[in-house]
């Protein structure tokens, strides 16, 4: 379960790339719009804010057409072309009327440009770089799907790489931002006052007097965070070495916070991160009623840590969330892999039970110092979550898989390297256990491959609690292929691991073990999610 990806790790695709490219314009019928764009894009480099007022000059006639003629397709993208590249040429050649107006030279004259008023808190237009989408070409093994939406606007990627966001806010999506964001450029005289719309949470904009879909870019946004912060080359880090990286461990959001929308709250799996969430995440979002109902946040780890001990820190994480969001809705849990049994445990009540498996005293009786205590306590005795709704398990090894506990996962263990945190109590708590001859042996503190062997003692403990009965939940089981379940396994995790007797529904997928990013994986959360949204009992 380990080895294979660190072998495979080095020769695997780049999870995105993104090259930047001026997109001509290709006129379907020549109209005096059409010509004007064309003068203007010969113009960008020499003379940029000639051109930047004749692209104002293009959009500002097209909207005239489209307040008259809302059908008109050549005027629709005209308008968006223009505006566009407009704002290609502001960032090239770092003119910035978010700050203060500025005003552009025109044919009637001039054009004074400016953001319009905009209420939303931590959205300052001056601070973000701004590049049209379109500019954006793209590829890579996360980024297989564009998803667009048809509409009116200019499709942007806005960046902050300036700004720690993590300072003033916990949940943010990282130190740095990529969002998307759709410009509107109105017109009043010789103002052209520019808003910026949030296509996850706004499906149309009133122009002209008219009603027109918001345009929108759902992957670009996506394609250029991966392709810049280059996620997995921390991947194995986070695994071998998981103390060099305990800040890592959090739970954030991927959009701005809505307390009408329904956090979907994804955990990832062994030497993965946030970033193999993208296929999954990019092909929601691109459904107006997943849009409408939800909002997606992940909780991301070091993969060689417990997991016992990853599902303890996302418990406290949640509990900060609460604090922070008291309004925000039940959420919806869903984990791949590891991550599907990190979530199974914050859906399940322990009492007692686990830490008896360990200690033949209660908490407060037995010779642990204080530090080892609460971390031994945090990780055995748990209750179900009240703020989770509904969870989706996929390709979770709930009952272990054996090739972590065979030469080759014992051999990808000791690769492993526990945190200063787990070893320093290590010999405190090996010495204070009860033995247990049927379990896998250990001589200290677990590490993550070894929390998935299935002789593993919390594994073997945990299968024998139930989950919830009040929170469904749903499984998504690879096959390969093959068809041959019960006997099939999706090449690190068997169908008698993933498998559990209680689940709402469960799917089989032609897939390995990146059942999350299959199609039919995909398809099938959209189905339960949707399902969950139309539910009386989604809180």
């Amino acid at each position: 379960m380990l080895l294979a990806p660190l072998l495979l790790a080095s020769c695997a695709s780049p999870y995105a790339k993104v090259k930047v490219v001026r997109p001509p314009y290709a006129a379907e019928v020549v109209t005096p719009g059409a010509q004007m764009l064309r003068a203007a894009l010969r113009e960008e480099d020499r003379a940029p804010r000639q051109a930047i007022g004749k692209y104002l000059d293009t959009a500002y006639e097209a909207s005239l057409r489209l307040a008259k003629a809302p059908g008109d397709g050549e005027a629709l993208r005209e308008y968006n072309f223009a505006l566009s590249r407009a704002f290609g040429v502001l960032h090239r050649a770092r003119e910035n009327p978010w700050a203060k107006p500025l005003v552009f030279p025109a044919m009637a004259g001039q054009w004074e440009v400016s953001a319009g008023h905009d209420a939303r808190p931590n959205w300052t237009p001056a601070a973000f770089e701004m590049r049209p989408s379109d500019e954006f070409e793209m590829k890579g093994k996360y980024v297989t799907t564009h998803s667009l939406k048809e509409g009116l606007g200019a499709a942007l990627v806005v960046t902050a790489k300036e700004a720690n966001f993590l300072k003033t806010d916990r949940f943010a999506q990282g130190r740095h931002v990529y969002y998307g964001v759709t410009a509107i450029a109105r017109f009043e005289g010789r103002r052209c006052i520019v808003s910026f719309e949030d296509p996850l949470s706004t499906e149309t904009v009133k122009f002209g007097g008219r009603r027109f879909p918001l345009a929108a870019d759902f992957t670009a946004p996506l394609a250029v965070g991966l392709a810049a912060e280059e996620p997995k080359k921390f991947e194995l880090a986070r695994l071998l070495q998981p103390g060099n990286y305990a800040e890592t461990a959090r739970l954030a959001r991927l959009q701005p916070y809505d307390p009408a929308k329904i956090p979907v709250i994804c955990v990832h799996g062994l030497m993965d991160s946030q970033a193999t969430w993208v296929p999954i995440i990019n092909a929601l979002r691109a459904d107006p009623a997943i849009r409408a109902k939800y909002q997606f946040w992940f909780y991301s780890y070091p993969s060689g840590y417990p997991y016992p001990y990853s599902a303890s820190i996302f418990r406290r994480q949640m509990d900060e969330m609460k604090q922070q969001y008291p309004d925000h809705k039940d959420a919806v849990l869903i984990g791949h892999s590891m991550g599907g049994i990190i979530s199974r445990s914050l859906i399940t009540t322990s009492g007692d039970a686990l830490w008896k498996t360990y200690f033949t005293t209660p908490p407060e009786k037995t010779g642990l110092e204080r530090d080892a205590k609460q971390l031994m306590r945090d990780a055995l005795i748990f209750r179900s979550r009240s703020d989770v709704d509904r969870a989706i398990f996929i390709a979770a090894p709930h009952r272990g898989a054996d090739l972590a506990s065979n030469w080759l996962g014992r051999l990808g263990s000791k690769l492993v390297h526990g945190p200063a945190t787990l070893m320093s109590i290590g010999s405190q708590v090996m010495s204070t256990i009860t033995l247990d001859t049927s379990s896998l042996k250990m001589k200290g503190m677990p590490n993550s491959v070894d929390t998935l062997a299935p002789n593993n003692r919390f594994v073997k403990a945990i299968n024998r609690i139930p989950i919830d009965p009040a929170i469904p939940y749903h499984s998504i089981i690879g096959d390969r292929g093959k068809g041959d379940s019960p006997n099939s396994s999706d090449g690190f995790v068997p169908y008698w691991s993933s498998h559990l007797d209680g689940a709402v529904s469960e799917k089989i997928v032609p897939s390995g073990h990146s059942a999350h990013q299959n199609p039919e994986a995909i398809a099938e959360v959209r189905r339960i999610l949707l399902e969950h949204a139309a539910s009386p009992g989604a809180r």
